[in-house]
């Protein structure tokens, strides 16, 4: 059995458990959480079954937590601008 495969599984059905619970803060602390616990795995999991699956498991995670994918977009976006902006 591949141990860190197990652990992606569980860290999906967690955070699939966790976005159906009422939040407050629109779940950004659970998010964190999962981000933090996430990237780990990710790395055991990349370590151990090779990079495409690496890469599987992080296109997983990121579907899970689409929001902070999509403002840390968002964000480098309007800091690229903003350098392009200065470097003229």
């Amino acid at each position: 059995m591949n141990w860190s495969l197990a652990l992606a599984g569980l860290w999906g059905v967690v955070a699939n458990i966790l976005a159906m619970l009422p939040s407050k803060d629109n779940h950004w602390k659970r998010a964190y959480f999962l981000i933090a616990v996430g990237i780990p795995i990710l790395g055991y999991v990349t370590y151990e079954s090779g990079p495409w699956i690496g890469l599987v498991v992080l296109a997983a995670g990121m579907s899970i937590l689409r929001w902070p994918v999509i403002y840390l977009t968002r964000w480098t976006k309007a800091k690229l601008q903003g350098m392009k902006a200065v470097n003229k």
